[in-house]
């Protein structure tokens, strides 16, 4: 009687879980396409009588293309700069700063993938997966073409700052190992100088006990439970790409392209082989989930380095606090109701104690503070399976001057998405940690002379 209880109890959950998130992303999406509807009625009936276009001066005479581009990588289900409408990623941070990036990369592909996209987003060219990784994941090996590479000049000479918000910040890390182990064809000349610094907003560095409560067994952290949440993404994602409609796809992608899932391409067997499971992304391994789960950070860490001449900030954010030495949310009103009962979920997670820990010295208590999608002490720095240089920062000042090959971090109050989307939700909080980000960049890292801004005198 006792396991019905539960089982009725986990069923529950799930419905819960499912609707909010459906309708959500329903709100999401449904605001963006009425604002785009409301943009377009008014360029065709209400069109300007002239177009003027003002050049702005730079008094100081600084070109600010001299500047290192600041790069903003997106998370799980994030999107770059021309999908999902007008709407910003990250609220808006972008205009802050007169030269920044954001680049549009697979929402779900694993960081793997992502890592080469990004690449190829820069230098330009036709993504190359990899023959090899491709062959192992049954997708083709070449993937979107960029005609022209964002910043074609990418090198030790003109390096990048790189700022990864959640998975976004893995993304990068990969990118670096692979610069300096030169893993793209026909860039032999590739280092690890490449990457300026690395700023995270709530990294995914070590991987996170949500996604064993959205699905992932924690046996392993690659398989899923036969009803969970991830089990129902599995089929909207291989149902939306099978679709392929093009206007939709012109929104969001999820970035599964050159799996070929299309109907065009496999027909309706394609589709049964990829909802049993026998083929696809999610059939193979390569999609993002697993890369988030404590046991699959701890494959990609083990390859990763960090770099002696690159800087590393990270800002860990939570959402919980202890009473009476528990562990609960920190409030209802600051959480986002997306993450609200996660939040609790997460800080009262126990791993099963049947099953071996993912990790040497796990402790469930160290990974209960949470801000609803990272755990904190994930968030902090790359500590699995080594833990990597560290310093930690109550004041954005009392660290400097700034060392390279250090993980500065910080942690803040706020949940897993307080940073993005919404710059009205964060408030005052969201200017202070872009402007903090953006200030860093430009004033405190640098390799050979400090930069002249714009609107600074040399």
């Amino acid at each position: 009687m006792i396991r019905w209880w539960i089982s009725a109890l986990h069923l529950a959950e799930l419905f819960v879980s499912s609707v909010v998130h459906v309708l959500y992303g329903f709100y999401m999406f449904s605001t963006v396409v009425a604002g785009d509807l409301s943009q377009a009625w008014n360029e065709r009936f209400f069109k300007p009588n002239a177009s003027i276009e003002v050049k702005r001066e730079d008094p100081s005479g600084t070109d600010v293309d001299g500047l290192p581009p600041i790069l903003l990588v997106n998370c799980i289900f994030g999107f770059g700069k021309g999908r999902v409408g007008g709407l910003s990623y990250f609220a808006g941070a972008e205009k802050k700063d007169e030269r920044v990036l954001v680049p549009d990369l697979g929402s779900l592909t694993s960081i793997y993938d992502r890592a080469r996209e990004l690449f190829y987003y820069l230098k330009g060219g036709r993504v190359d997966y990899g023959e090899e990784h491709s062959k192992a994941c049954g997708h083709s090996q070449f993937g979107r073409i960029y005609e022209q590479g964002h910043y074609q000049e990418w090198n030790e000479d003109h390096p990048i700052h790189f700022v990864g918000h959640s998975a976004g910040a893995q993304v990068v890390r990969v990118l670096q190992q692979m610069l300096a182990d030169k893993a793209f064809e026909g860039y032999e000349n590739t280092s690890e100088d490449w990457v300026l610094s690395l700023t995270s907003l709530s990294g995914a560095f070590n991987g996170t006990t949500r996604i064993y409560l959205d699905g992932m067994q924690p046996e392993d952290g690659r398989t899923m439970k036969p009803i969970c949440l991830l089990q129902l993404c599995r089929l909207g994602v291989i149902i939306y790409d099978w679709l392929d409609i093009p206007w939709l796809k012109a929104y969001y992608s999820f970035g599964f392209e050159h799996f070929n899932m299309s109907w065009k391409k496999v027909g309706l067997w394609g589709l049964v082989e990829c909802l049993l499971g026998n083929a696809g992304p999610i059939a193979t391994g390569d999609w993002i989930l697993p890369d988030l789960t404590i046991q699959g950070s701890i494959k990609l860490n083990c390859h990763l380095q960090t770099f002696p001449n690159t800087l590393y900030f990270s800002y860990a954010t939570k959402c919980t606090r202890k009473i009476l030495g528990v562990t609960v949310p920190s409030g209802i009103i600051g959480i986002h109701p997306l993450l609200f009962m996660r939040v609790l979920q997460m800080s009262q997670w126990r791993h099963p104690p049947d099953v071996s820990p993912p990790c040497k010295g796990y402790r469930d208590e160290d990974w209960q503070d949470n801000d609803g999608a990272m755990n904190t002490i994930s968030s902090t720095h790359p500590r699995l399976p080594i833990e990597h240089p560290s310093c930690f920062v109550v004041n954005d000042y009392d660290c400097l001057p700034l060392q390279p090959g250090i993980w500065y971090y910080k942690i803040v109050e706020a949940d897993h998405i307080l940073f993005i989307l919404n710059r009205e939700r964060a408030g005052v909080q969201f200017d202070l940690i872009y402007d903090s980000i953006f200030e860093r960049c430009r004033k405190h890292v640098f390799r050979k002379t400090p930069q002249t801004l714009p609107n600074q005198a040399p």
